[in-house]
Formats: C-alpha cells, structure tokens, sequence
C-alpha cells in the first residue's frame, strides 16, 4: 500500500514542499488572508506616502521664494546664484531621506507581515487584521536591524550606479577626462552584483526567522544562512521565479490604470492653450498623476508582499526539510486554539 499523504491543516502540506506545493501555498494564502496583507500594505505604503506629502509641503512652505526665484531666472540672469541653491538642495535631500526611512519601515512592517500571517495558514487557522498587526509591528525593528546589511549593500550598488553616470554626463558635458573613472565605476558595480545577489538570497529567510523564532538581528542572519547551505541555487530559482509572478502582475494591474488615466487627462491637456503655465499643466495631469500613483502602489504592494510569502514558505519548508519540522506543526495545528 503506497504511504498515507502527509497531514495538510492548512495552505500546505507538513513535507518537503514542491515548486508546486509553493506556488500554490502562496497563492492560496494571498486567497484566504488577502484582507490582512493587503490591510496592512495599504496602512504602511499609505502612511509612507502621507509622511512623504508632509516632509515636501514643509519643505516647500519653507523654500517657496527660493524656488520661485529659480523657476523665474533663466541663463543671462545673475540674480540667482550657485549659494541660492543651497536650500534647495538641503530640502531635497531631506525630503529624499523622509521618504527613504518611511519606504524601509513599511517595507519591514510587511515583511514581518507575511510571516506572522503564514504562522496561522499553514496551521488552517483563522486570524485577524489587528492580531496580524500586533504580531508584526512588534517584530519590526528587528526585522530592519536584519535587513539593514543586504540593503546597504544594494545602496551601495546604486551609489555606484548613479555615480558612474553622473560622471559619464560630466565627461560629455566638459570635455573631461572622467570617462575611465566612469568605466571603473560600472565595472566595480558589475563585479558588485554578484555578491549583492548572493548575500540577498543567503539571508532572504532573516525576516521569517524574526517573526517565527522570535530572532534578534544577528541571529536571525545566522539562521537564514544555515538554512540556506546547501539549497542556495533552489532558493534563489524559486525566489527569482516568485519576483517574476509579481512583476508581471503588478504589470497588468498597473498598465490599464496608466491607460485611464491617460484618456481622462487628454481633455484637459487640449485645452491648456499654446502656452500653459505650471499651475495649468498640473491641474490637467490631475487625473492622470491620480491613477497612475494608484497603479504604482498596488504594483509595489504586489511586487512586496507576494514574494515575501513565497520567502516565508520556503523558511517552513527549510526546516521541514532540516529539522522535521512536520509533526510538530501537525502537533500545534491538532492543538485547540
């Protein structure tokens, strides 16, 4: 008689999972507990963005005149000079920062998210958006404090990035010899991705141990490397193929509200005249900024949370794999609750 199926109490089956049992755990995890990842994505990525709109209001009631003045000179006007463009440029960078920081927090916030809700699917149990919440805000700094290296690494890479093709402009603009140093800096970047892409994957299940393990940091970083060994390149397939599945969903989601929301601003931008101003062209891009920050935001709420669940999932089966971690699972779900 062939074996009996291994106990599944909720999204998955207790046994080393296949590309499929992942696929379709993840997917029907998004299909039961949509309410709590998307509630929690919405409150994060809104809040971010409502922290974002603050930090450039004040900035801007603080440079209006500045900025003013600068729209208004042109090339042969000396009223304007290089001193006047401090403030300006220390408003950026501020707002630039706000809007980082409160981006790393509601990044962190869902990827403890996910986890906390997988602790109850694979279990077959229900939960709550404020229980989900809980456990997962609780979990939030030290989710940050584990991801704080795979992302100053990918700064880095960026810095690196953008350095190299501001100096390209610069050796094109001036005539000057930078282009070797922009040619460096690519290169350096190129040698740097490989790294990145190892580390990223060598410590992608930090945040599951976090929320799981209740893991600070460091440790947390150890216990995704030793899950890792040994299943680098299956992690990393499976992970590539999740982000995959996610970009293209973004994608559909993303391109028709884009299309709308160009048609609705077409009338607008016919009427503005042969000469609009600022203020014209704003209000008749209205509708199209609308639906496509819409887009861009259901579009990053899928690219954050569905590969995430994957993550989590690939933690479980790690250590299912590892550490049979089946029958206790089995055990805890047969548990009353």
């Amino acid at each position: 008689m062939p074996p009996p199926p291994p106990p599944k109490p909720g999204v998955i089956p207790l046994a080393p999972l296949s590309l499929g049992d992942l696929l379709g755990g993840s997917m029907t995890t998004v299909g039961r507990y949509w309410k709590q990842l998307l509630g929690i994505a919405v409150l994060m990525y809104g809040g971010a963005l409502l922290v974002t709109l603050a930090a450039l209001a004040v900035a801007y009631s603080a440079t209006s005149d500045t900025l003013d003045r600068a729209i208004e000179s042109d090339a042969y006007d000396d009223s304007f000079g290089a001193g006047d463009a401090v403030p300006l440029i220390v408003a950026f960078v501020v707002v630039g920062l706000v809007a980082l920081l409160a981006m790393v927090v509601a990044n962190a916030a869902i990827m403890a998210a996910c986890p906390a809700v997988l602790q109850d699917a694979v279990l077959g149990r229900r939960t709550t958006l404020g229980a989900v919440w809980r456990r997962a805000w609780a979990r939030v700094p030290a989710v940050i404090g584990a991801m704080l290296l795979p992302w100053l690494v990918a700064i880095l890479i960026m810095g690196i990035f953008m350095g190299s093709y501001v100096l390209m402009i610069v050796s094109f603009v001036t005539d000057e010899a930078s282009v070797a140093w922009a040619v460096g800096g690519f290169v350096l970047m190129l040698a740097c991705i490989p790294v990145a892409v190892w580390m990223w994957v060598l410590f992608s299940l930090a945040p599951a141990a976090v929320v799981f393990e209740s893991q600070r940091p460091v440790a947390a970083l150890r216990r995704s490397a030793r899950l890792v060994k040994g299943s680098w390149w299956r992690i990393f397939g499976i992970s590539l193929l999740a982000w995959l599945i996610a970009m293209v969903a973004g994608y559909i989601v993303q391109f028709p509200l884009t299309i709308i929301g160009m048609m609705t601003s077409m009338p607008g931008m016919a009427g503005t005249g042969s000469d609009p101003s600022v203020a014209e062209v704003l209000a008749s891009m209205a509708g199209y900024l609308v639906f496509v920050m819409l887009g861009s935001i259901i579009s990053q709420i899928i690219a954050t949370t569905y590969p995430q669940v994957v993550t989590g999932l690939l933690y479980v089966d790690q250590r299912i794999r590892k550490e049979n971690l089946g029958p206790a699972l089995a055990e805890a779900a047969a548990a009353p609750h």
